[in-house]
């Protein structure tokens, strides 16, 4: 996300169209910017929601392609069992943290992304859900 929250679009290839993007953030400034780019690149965004539990309240009314979680959240708590509940539901996972390391089990997640997160990242990480979504 650009320095000033607004999506920039200088990447015009890539098109989120048709894929759903469920957002697990707690921090109500990131949240609101990554849904804007979010949709601003065609995606269906579901959220965002600060807590698993209103995540687990999301996924029961429509399922994801993919979810940004944010591994720390409201009140402390911690990511991991909505994790792995994504994980058995197969919904693809990208973690944010502003922590240089988490304590996740490797291939739970598609990719662990370090706050800020670069636009570009992010993108790249999206695209292969993108990808998928258009065939299905």
């Amino acid at each position: 996300m650009s320095s000033d929250n607004q999506p920039t679009l200088e990447m015009g290839s890539d098109n989120l169209s048709g894929l759903r993007v469920l957002v697990v953030e707690d921090s109500w400034h990131i949240g609101v910017a990554l849904k804007s780019l979010l949709r601003a690149l065609g995606a269906d965004v579901l959220g965002p929601v600060a807590t698993a539990e209103d995540a687990e309240r999301l996924l029961s009314e429509q399922p994801p392609h993919v979810s940004i979680v944010d591994f720390n959240l409201r009140g402390g708590e911690m990511a991991t069992d909505l994790i792995d509940r994504l994980n058995n539901i197969g919904v693809g996972v990208i973690v944010i943290s502003g922590y240089a390391s988490l304590p996740l089990a490797p291939g739970k997640t598609a990719a662990v992304l370090q706050k800020p997160v670069a636009e570009a990242q992010l993108l790249a990480a999206l695209r292969p859900f993108a990808a998928k979504s258009a065939v299905e």
